[in-house]
């Protein structure tokens, strides 16, 4: 039986039980779940093995990688500028970014970019290094689109972080992560971080990679999805070069990945800290909101309901975030957030004044649905009936 630490309050006893599940039945190792509802904590969990080579235990000081979560994180930057009347979501990148006036984007908005309607998926070449954040960032103003901007959406795994990173630097000055660091994270008193320091290194839990599962279960996913996973395969498809950007092998247990910033893929978080960002995106906490209600009105709405380009299925966007779909349902229509490779998720229901955040460090393969998560917004859900 896993060790689970925490507190929920009355009421919320089905999402402990949740959690609990998931370790003995949906083969959890180690995670963390919160819940904020109307600007109060009312679910705050945590559980298992931080690393399960040396058998540390979760904390509830704990930090996780989270993928592409991420990117809602890196969203709320460009919204906040957007919101402070700094950033116009429908001028052209190039009035911010003038490098970026080629190849057929010299009138490409703002906006596009945010909902992956850009055409900019992928690179024409592999990246050798990660880090050298400004050639990746003049690769993408040299490059042409991939597909016609604004006609179309495609998922950019990895490229949003740059492209939205560099439009928030050539605003305010700074760097996706040290902007996002001083403007939301530091407000907020949030454990987050786009470029990990060095002092937090010892608290990262360490990622178990996530391995095939059964034939059986493949068998039973949805065509679509099968569909995608063989176009995944194919190294000439535009789903591979957008998602395998690296010619090496990337050690995402690294610190040096987590010192880096990579604002589509890289955040160390905890669940505390995601849920407590969202809650300031659809409410106050503690006298702090981020994001008001007309700028999150405008981020939620869906940009396209045209198939993805790239993941070859049915995804739906706003400005940044991932809205609710059958694969990622969140709390149902009006939801946003975003859900990470593995796993993860960080969400928000504006309608309920509800936020949610889940990490965890086994990674599992859940192209049609992630059942940990789920089980644990269900949860949520039936407590608040």
């Amino acid at each position: 039986m896993a060790f689970i630490a925490g507190e929920v309050a009355p009421g919320y006893e089905r999402v402990q039980d949740a959690f609990a599940d998931n370790f003995a039945n949906r083969g959890e190792l180690g995670a963390a779940v919160c819940v904020y509802h109307r600007g109060e904590k009312v679910v705050d969990l945590w559980g298992g093995v931080a690393d399960a080579a040396t058998g540390r235990p979760w904390s509830a000081n704990t930090l996780q990688a989270v993928f592409s979560t991420t990117k809602g994180a890196t969203a709320a930057c460009a919204l906040l500028l957007a919101q402070r009347g700094e950033l116009d979501l429908d001028a052209p990148v190039a009035s911010y970014w003038p490098e970026f006036a080629n190849a057929g984007k010299e009138t490409l908005p703002v906006r596009w970019i945010l909902s992956h309607q850009a055409g900019l998926s992928a690179l024409d070449e592999q990246l050798a290094d990660p880090f050298d954040v400004a050639d990746i960032c003049d690769r993408l103003a040299r490059q042409a689109p991939f597909w016609e901007p604004g006609t179309a959406h495609g998922y950019h795994g990895f490229t949003y972080g740059w492209l939205v990173g560099e439009i928030v630097r050539r605003i305010s000055g700074k760097s996706l992560g040290t902007f996002f660091y001083d403007e939301i994270a530091t407000p907020l008193g949030l454990d987050f971080w786009i470029g990990l320091p060095e002092s937090e290194e010892p608290r990262v839990s360490t990622l178990v990679m996530p391995e095939l599962p059964p034939i059986e279960v493949m068998l039973a996913w949805p065509d679509d999805i099968k569909q995608a996973g063989a176009t995944n395969n194919d190294p000439t498809s535009l789903m591979h070069r957008s998602l395998s950007l690296f010619s090496n092998d990337v050690d995402w247990n690294s610190p040096a990945i987590h010192a880096a910033e990579i604002p589509a893929a890289n955040g160390i978080t905890s669940a505390r800290a995601l849920a407590r960002m969202y809650a300031s995106f659809v409410g106050e906490v503690d006298g702090v909101r981020i994001l008001d209600t007309d700028i999150v009105k405008q981020a939620a709405h869906e940009t396209d309901t045209e198939r993805d380009l790239v993941m070859n299925i049915q995804s739906r966007f706003g400005l940044g975030f991932m809205l609710s779909s059958a694969y990622t349902p969140m709390f149902g229509p009006g939801s946003f957030g975003h859900e990470g490779s593995g796993g993860s998720l960080g969400c928000a229901d504006p309608d309920r004044e509800l936020a949610f955040g889940y990490v965890m460090n086994r990674m599992q393969l859940n192209p049609a649905g992630d059942p940990r998560p789920a089980a644990l917004i269900d949860a949520v859900t039936a407590s608040l009936a």
